[in-house]
């Protein structure tokens, strides 16, 4: 089995799986999650697309951080990701303290012959390379990230995560792909 890194950056929480409800930001202050990465090393490209992106505040529950565009979804191409970063998602969030992000993957693609000629690296929908391709089956796409963050007055807060693709892609025996994301908080500023 080979084990394979992909980095990623700034991102997301939500509430679906795993109990709680999930609410609707609102407030003053503004949180956006930026996503990085260092992509998985054996593709030309890898399309990642996140359903939901949501953060925990303390004595509540999960509050959903709208998807860039307002899109239901967003796929990025970590591969694009490695020198530059993109907004997952932005919206409202009421001041607080926040102990958990969570990030829904619901689907990835590797891509082996050609790069995405995409101009973004994340958008609604990105236009597949020509060549050899494989999905990638995301067992579990919830990830949650235990990150403590307070959110006070009328600022925006920032956080980039670190999605690590070479570590969440593993080939398996038959010549199959699973994903089981690693994500790291880069920063909250």
């Amino acid at each position: 089995m080979r084990s394979i890194h992909v980095l990623l950056a700034a991102l997301m929480t939500t509430a679906i799986a795993c109990g709680g409800n999930s609410t609707a930001p609102s407030g003053n202050n503004t949180l956006t999650v930026m996503l990085k990465d260092s992509p998985f090393s054996d593709a030309k490209a890898l399309f990642v697309t996140f359903s939901i992106v949501s953060v925990h505040q303390t004595g509540g529950s999960f509050v959903t951080v709208p998807l860039s565009g307002g899109a239901m979804s967003r796929t990025c191409d970590l591969k694009r990701l490695t020198a530059a970063q993109d907004v997952l998602g932005t919206g409202p969030l009421t001041a607080g303290h926040y102990t958990q992000i969570r990030v829904i993957v619901s689907s990835a693609e590797l891509y082996f012959d050609n790069p995405s000629t995409s101009t973004t690296p994340c958008a609604v929908a990105i236009a597949a390379p020509a060549g050899r391709s494989a999905a990638v089956t995301v067992p579990s796409g919830q990830i949650d990230l235990n990150r403590e963050f307070d959110v006070t007055g009328t600022a925006m807060t920032t956080i980039t995560l670190d999605f690590d693709g070479d570590q969440s892609i593993n080939q398996t025996g038959n010549g199959t792909y699973m994903m089981k994301p690693v994500i790291t908080v880069l920063s909250v500023q």
